[in-house]
């Protein structure tokens, strides 16, 4: 339980930088995809979201508490078909930081137990919780790197 919670700071770290983002461009600039990426920075902000609640609570055997549609807009191998609206930029705010507060929470409640083994695109296969906490900031990282790159296209 003591890992999990530290690497649940480290996501917090990476959230707050997401947060960023998205307090310092406007909607208009967050739907933008540029010219050779396939996607934006507001798909790329949600996506971390819906692969976090995949990670750890669906494999996890627990409820996802996010929204289902976000599942089949943001998942892996999605890309931005459509722009996000103010209602959904609104929520990704909140999404940002409750789904965090919510896992610690169930933390707490020593909810994760049974877990789903998983092969990643990676090669990597997480095999545990633990493992999928881990795997959840690396794949953080590198869609925060991916999202620093993309908002030199985007100003």
């Amino acid at each position: 339980m003591e890992n999990l919670k530290k690497a649940l700071e480290i996501t917090k770290v990476s959230r707050k930088a997401f947060r960023n983002i998205l307090d310092n461009y406007t909607l208009e600039q967050l739907n933008l995809v540029p010219k050779g990426y396939k996607n934006n920075l507001f798909w790329n902000v949600a996506h971390i979201i819906v692969t976090q609640q995949l990670l750890c609570y669906k494999l996890s055997g627990l409820d996802m508490i996010i929204p289902e549609q976000w599942v089949e807009l943001y998942k892996k191998g999605t890309s931005t078909t459509a722009d996000a609206s103010v209602e959904d930029l609104k929520l990704l705010k909140e999404l940002l930081f409750s789904t965090i507060e919510r896992t610690e929470e169930d933390i707490d409640a020593q909810l994760f137990g049974e877990f789903t083994e998983y092969p990643t695109s990676t090669g990597y296969v997480i095999k545990t919780i633990n493992d999928a906490f881990e795997f959840n900031n690396f794949h953080e990282g590198i869609h925060l790197g991916y999202v620093l790159a993309l908002k030199k296209s985007v100003k």
